[in-house]
């Protein structure tokens, strides 16, 4: 017979996942407190998002902290994976076109 030893993250007496390593299940709790701390900030906020919206975002935020500040500091996003895609602007940004193309297009065009 096998002794198998898990442990158990559970919010508000809903068990939200399992892990076999106390470490790993620590690691979990901790990103599930700095997303509840992130869903009271984004609600003080008065963003008009939905509640499962709310949700979904501070659980990104706390899983991407580390970018996150980053960015709020003034730097940039180190893991690729949360970065926009190269070809699209960011959500709500437009697109701003390069000043050396744009200078380059009007000084040949002046030249013709």
């Amino acid at each position: 017979m096998a002794v198998i030893v898990q442990y158990i993250v559970v919010r508000n007496g809903e068990q939200k996942m399992t892990f076999t390593s106390k470490k790993e299940a620590d690691a979990y709790d901790r990103l599930l407190d700095i997303a509840d701390h992130m869903y009271a900030f984004l609600e003080a906020a008065e963003v008009d998002m939905s509640v499962d919206q709310l949700e979904e975002l501070s659980f990104f935020l706390a899983k991407n902290r580390e970018d996150a500040v980053s960015l709020l500091r003034g730097g940039k996003i180190k893991n690729k994976a949360a970065q926009p895609p190269a070809d699209k602007p960011a959500a709500g940004r437009k697109a701003v076109k390069n000043k050396k193309s744009s200078a380059a297009g009007a000084a040949s065009a002046a030249g013709k």
